[in-house]
């Protein structure tokens, strides 16, 4: 899976961010595994 430019990636192991500032083939890992993408945020509620 190609870096995608902007997501956050998070170690599942040790709980490491990362924010990707160019996008390629590859990657992101940190203890030996692939990290997570994160998932955005909801706003809150402006009513």
């Amino acid at each position: 899976m190609a870096n995608q430019l902007g997501k956050r990636y998070r170690c599942t192991k040790c709980g490491t961010e990362a924010l990707c500032t160019k996008a390629g083939a590859g990657a992101v890992t940190c203890c030996g595994q692939p990290m997570e993408v994160q998932q955005a945020n909801p706003l809150p509620s402006s009513d």
